[in-house]
């Protein structure tokens, strides 16, 4: 029997700081990443993105090398983000959307009827050729250091293809979703197909862990989500669990319990919850990511430093601990202030 190349490319991993607290395992150190750290804060980043738009930049394999690379020298954080966007799968098998500047990603025909489940079909290895390759690249280059893939959770996918783009209440979200249970459910199951395939791509391809973003579910009550979107979710991450999995959702708080019980091993937590109560909420068996808000690293040093401190007290709470932001880092950061908040995770307190 011939090994798995992505097996192999995780072995050089698995004693990571990383990939050992995602296993809720003792490590050396806090690991720590960033969200959004291979991006728009880095000059280098800028630099090498005039001129090319985002999703032909997510095709274009030493590009993602290069910019997925660019944090991980700058800061040496314990694991790189593979840099690619939530809605490349959707693009890949056909979806007609563009990511605009100063807007996201515009779909150009919203999803509406049953019909239009047929412009979504599965996904596979050939739809994304330039994902494979750029993750065996990133893994021959990264070495030690994990490389963390990721997609889109199916209603976050979902509330972009109904809404057309970017929304701030999900309303025509909200109207399928609670008008048309069947249609809704049809749609989340062809959108977690899709994610599933994604996620598959990097992971036979070699990344080390995966994270699911469920960037707008946190618009949902907790009923509402175990309901419509949880099983969708779970059936996605049931499907990875070769690898630690990461679920992450802005606005989450009340949905801590039921995001970790979707199947993660790893819960990441946003700004607004304490983490030694997110760990109460999520309940045992589980690591947690997070959470430093992203506006704190403009505030003076020594403000930094207490906050960066206190989540790390905090975390203590948990059986494993990723140090990240509460959200991603901000266009305007200072990579100069990420540097220093690597440096005090990897100082301990």
């Amino acid at each position: 029997m011939t090994s798995n190349p992505g097996d192999t490319a995780r072995t050089a991993t698995r004693e990571s700081a990383f990939v050992k607290a995602c296993h809720r395992e003792p490590v050396p150190h806090t690991p720590v990443w960033f969200m959004r750290q291979a991006g728009r804060a880095l000059p280098e980043y800028r630099a090498l993105r005039e001129g090319t738009q985002m999703l032909q930049a997510c095709e274009t394999p030493d590009l993602v090398t290069e910019i997925t690379l660019q944090p991980v020298r700058r800061y040496g954080v314990d694991a790189a983000i593979f840099f690619s966007d939530i809605v490349v799968p959707l693009k890949a098998v056909g979806v007609d959307l563009d990511i605009v500047p100063g807007v996201g990603p515009v779909v150009a025909q919203p999803f509406r009827t049953e019909a239009d489940l047929d412009r979504l079909p599965a996904l596979t290895p050939e739809h994304v050729p330039y994902i494979t390759e750029s993750v065996q690249s990133l893994v021959g280059e990264l070495g030690a250091t994990p490389l963390i893939g990721f997609a889109g959770a199916p209603f976050t996918l979902a509330s972009y293809l109904v809404e057309g783009g970017p929304s701030k209440n999900h309303a025509a979200t909200k109207a399928l979703m609670y008008g048309q249970p069947a249609l809704w459910s049809a749609l989340l199951d062809r959108l977690g197909t899709i994610t599933l395939g994604f996620l598959r791509a990097q992971i036979d391809a070699g990344v080390s862990a995966v994270q699911l973003f469920d960037s707008w579910v946190g618009a949902l009550p907790a009923a509402d989500y175990r309901a419509y979107v949880q099983p969708h979710s779970a059936r996605v991450l049931a499907a990875v669990a070769d690898v630690p999995r990461i679920h992450f959702g802005v606005g989450t708080g009340e949905l801590l319990y039921d995001m970790g019980q979707a199947g993660a091993d790893v819960v990441g937590v946003d700004w607004r919850v304490p983490l030694s109560e997110a760990v109460q909420r999520i309940g045992p068996g589980k690591a947690v990511q997070g959470n430093l808000d992203p506006t704190l690293v403009f505030a003076p040093e020594e403000v930094v430093a207490r906050k960066v401190r206190a989540v790390l007290e905090q975390g203590k709470a948990a059986e494993g601990h990723v140090f990240n932001l509460g959200h991603g880092v901000l266009p305007e950061t200072d990579p100069d202030a990420l540097l220093r908040v690597v440096e005090l995770v990897h100082a301990g307190l």
